[in-house]
């Protein structure tokens, strides 16, 4: 019959192998949710010229991210994007004709701003594994009449690693494997050269405003599941003390 030393050490380590497994399954599930290309803010006003932020996370063990591509769309195109430059990185906006002239304070638009694409200029500048970046581009006027505009992105790796993120959500609300980068359309208020509710110019050359934006929710749900795991890790330590005690008294 084994021993009370023995019991009691068993009931306490299963109570706090169990909770650490369970720490490990929740943080690892987070950190896998939230490595994926994101946009912030998630939301702009139709009318707006809205700062926006591509975060790029490096998901790569062993190759780092030498090149990021943006895709803007063209059916309902920004007419003007600039972007803010990162160091070590070069950056090239392409245009190309529209499906259809749009007019913009009064002149015919016959081409935008389609894709944005950031190539780093040696090895050193590259997202390592591990490491992620930020890009940010300035982009206007946000289109009206459209709920959503997609914005596909494009990441490729230094072994030749090509990943795309434009899968749109599924129609049961699931994320996608690779989803795209979304920003939401809201109804225009304000002046339309104004931050409104993206406080695009407040952000512009504002870091701390950079760094707050560039959590987003996916980052808000690494959080969340993070500070779960730490009570489920609890749990498995509290479910260890009982078992101790019960078994001091079954002993006495």
């Amino acid at each position: 019959m084994p021993s009370f030393r023995t019991v009691s050490r068993r009931a306490v380590t299963r109570g706090g192998v169990l909770g650490a497994a369970a720490l490990a399954a929740v943080v690892l599930s987070a950190g896998v949710a939230s490595a994926h290309v994101t946009v912030t803010p998630g939301e702009a006003a139709a009318g707006s010229y809205a700062t926006l932020t591509f975060k790029v996370p490096n998901e790569s063990a062993t190759a780092a991210t030498t090149e990021v591509a943006v895709d803007l769309p063209t059916d309902t195109p920004f007419t003007s994007v600039s972007v803010e430059p990162v160091p070590g990185w070069t950056a090239t906006v392409t245009e190309a004709p529209l499906p259809e002239p749009v007019e913009v304070h009064g002149t015919e638009v016959t081409e935008a701003p389609s894709r944005v694409v950031w190539t780093a200029d040696d090895d050193a500048a590259a997202i390592d594994p591990g490491e992620f970046l930020r890009f940010t581009i300035s982009a206007g006027a946000v289109p009206e009449g459209v709920g959503e505009l997609l914005l596909p992105a494009t990441q490729t790796y230094s072994d030749g690693e090509v990943v795309a993120w434009d899968e749109p959500a599924a129609e049961d609300g699931s994320e996608p494997e690779h989803p795209a980068p979304v920003l939401t359309v809201t109804p225009a208020e304000g002046d339309a050269h104004g931050a409104g509710s993206n406080g695009a110019d407040a952000a512009s050359g504002s870091e701390g405003s950079t760094t707050a934006a560039s959590g987003g929710s996916s980052d808000t749900v690494a959080l969340t599941l993070g500070a779960v795991g730490l009570g489920l890790g609890l749990v498995g330590a509290v479910t260890g003390v009982v078992a101790l005690s019960r078994t001091r008294r079954a002993h006495r």
